[in-house]
């Protein structure tokens, strides 16, 4: 038996292949375009991602930092557990006169209270008050939460017996 040979094909390519395959070597612009098109739109999603993260990261501090307070006149009144009825008042926004030991922690804590979640010693918005002390004191912390994303006004209650 004997075997038939195939012709060989040529080589080289006909006309319309080299045609087709120049275009089909490498990116095009259009593509390029399309690519950078829907990175941009990725990162601007992650950049948004961030600036949320950020401000309920802002928010959470404040939180802490309002309990941080409230502990920390919490123990100021126990040590002071005679004139724990002396804490109690109205909602303080301006930072009080100091006298009797009451009205020195009272005046400390809502200097810490601006400085730790307020804007400083001018800030209006960053409040605290106590009521009920000895027997069933409530202390409530009120501060302006808009640089957190949160609304205007956050208020935090904390209650403990003396």
């Amino acid at each position: 038996m004997s075997r038939k040979t195939m012709p060989h094909a040529s080589c080289a390519p006909s006309r319309g292949q080299a045609h087709t395959r120049r275009h089909m070597q490498g990116m095009s612009l259009i593509e390029v375009l399309v690519s950078v098109v829907v990175l941009s739109i990725g990162l601007l999603g992650v950049a948004a991602m961030q600036s949320v993260a950020l401000r309920g990261g802002q928010s959470s501090l404040e939180s802490s930092q309002a309990v941080i307070q409230t502990s920390a006149i919490i123990e100021a009144m126990r040590a002071n557990r005679t004139e724990a009825n002396a804490y109690n008042g109205a909602m303080i926004c301006a930072i009080p006169a100091g006298g009797t030991l009451a009205q020195n922690d009272i005046r400390a804590w809502i200097t810490s209270l601006k400085a730790t979640i307020g804007n400083g010693n001018a800030d209006t918005t960053t409040c605290g008050q106590i009521t009920g002390c000895p027997a069933n004191c409530q202390i409530t912390v009120r501060w302006d939460d808009t640089r957190a994303g949160g609304g205007n006004a956050r208020t935090m209650v904390t209650g403990t017996r003396i």
